[in-house]
């Protein structure tokens, strides 16, 4: 089944009588496999509405990625949260869609200065699981009350209801970006290093640690700026770094963003998410290959085939989410971080409340 308008969505889940597998682009396929008929929203497609001077764009959820950046770059601008691209890591094709990004909360490196996905959304329309058309935010959006639908949904994984419209605010593409890139740290040399140049008034906007232990640092800006507080801040850290400029820097960052370390290798990639002066203890407990990222906010683990990594970590203050595996495996094992009792309680009457049949991507997040 593939919608065209938003009421042909809503038609086809009043009259659905078993689950539904929401589908965009195809291209994030994470958490527990789940059988029924597919609903694919590549069809409701298109830019709504985009401002360059209010910073603002409004897309229809199947709208492709490269669509909407394509739009932005032709004016200089773009999202925030530099939304990563898991074809590579996932081996899988297709387009990624605006839909997808949102459901999956997809926020990259960027992160650690302008925050996740859902901290750009400003407004979203979607159908819940009654075939309810919702509208929440957004300034060309209706208001309602109760719920922050906008937060909500981003990192909903399509549990809640189906997207079919994404309103974002945006943000100037700088002038110029250099890295500093440092020799190899430990996991513990690398978050200090990470934690040091966060904490100075350079504007680091991306601080990640490579397989090979080598320590990135992204700072953006006017060229004379950037050159400035290149050089200031190599001097605070002292060392030796090695400095990428312009494209280079930018391929270095899509490969930290996107996990291309990982693509093509056997294995499962795990993404965990904790304190930052945690992860060299959970990189200890891993084991594996890890690509840190976030200032060692966010571990990426590459782990053979069917293991259990959170059982290995044991307690853990975060999360740690399969995001590739087997089918089986997904399976058997949690595929999303088990959650407190209250949580879990609180998670679960949501799902009531929006989706009271239980038929929009059912257990696909536990």
């Amino acid at each position: 089944m593939r919608p065209a308008t938003e009421e042909e969505l809503s038609d086809i889940v009043k009259a659905a009588r078993g689950p539904l597998v929401v589908r965009g682009g195809g291209t994030r396929v994470v958490g527990r496999p789940v059988i029924g008929d597919m609903l694919e929203t590549g069809a409701l497609s298109g830019i709504s509405l985009y401002e360059p001077g209010a910073l603002t764009l409004v897309a229809r959820a199947g709208t492709p990625m490269a669509e909407v950046e394509t739009a932005l770059a032709s004016e200089g601008q773009r999202l925030p949260f530099e939304p990563l691209d898991m074809r590579a890591l996932m081996g899988l094709q297709g387009e990624p869609t605006v839909g997808g990004m949102v459901a999956a909360n997809a926020s990259g490196p960027r992160r650690v200065q302008a925050g996740a996905c859902r901290d750009s959304l400003i407004g979203v329309r979607f159908v819940d699981g009654a075939g309810t058309i919702i509208k929440n935010g957004g300034r060309v959006m209706k208001n309602v009350t109760g719920y922050d639908l906008v937060k909500l949904m981003a990192g909903s994984w399509g549990t809640l209801g189906v997207l079919t419209e994404c309103a974002f605010k945006l943000l100037p593409v700088p002038e110029a970006e250099a890295t500093l890139l440092s020799d190899s740290k430990t996991p513990a040399e690398a978050v200090a290093l990470m934690s040091q140049a966060l904490g100075t008034p350079y504007e680091v906007n991306g601080a990640a640690r490579g397989e090979d232990g080598r320590v990135a640092l992204r700072i953006e800006g006017f060229a004379q700026q950037v050159a400035y507080r290149r050089d200031a801040l190599m001097t605070a850290l002292g060392g030796d770094w090695e400095v990428l400029e312009t494209e280079t820097s930018k391929d270095h960052w899509r490969g930290i963003r996107d996990v291309t370390a990982f693509a093509g290798r056997e294995g499962h990639v795990w993404r965990i998410s904790v304190k930052p002066s945690d992860a060299p203890q959970i990189v200890a407990r891993a084991e594996c290959p890890v690509v840190m990222d976030w200032g060692g906010g966010l571990v990426w683990a590459l782990c053979s085939d069917g293991d259990d990594l959170r059982s290995r970590l044991g307690a853990l203050d975060g999360h740690a989410t399969l995001i590739r595996g087997s089918e089986a495996t997904r399976a058997s094992l949690p595929v999303f971080q088990p959650e407190a009792a209250p949580i879990a309680a609180l998670a679960q009457g949501l799902r009531a409340r929006f989706d009271p049949r239980g038929i929009l991507n059912p257990g696909l997040m536990g």
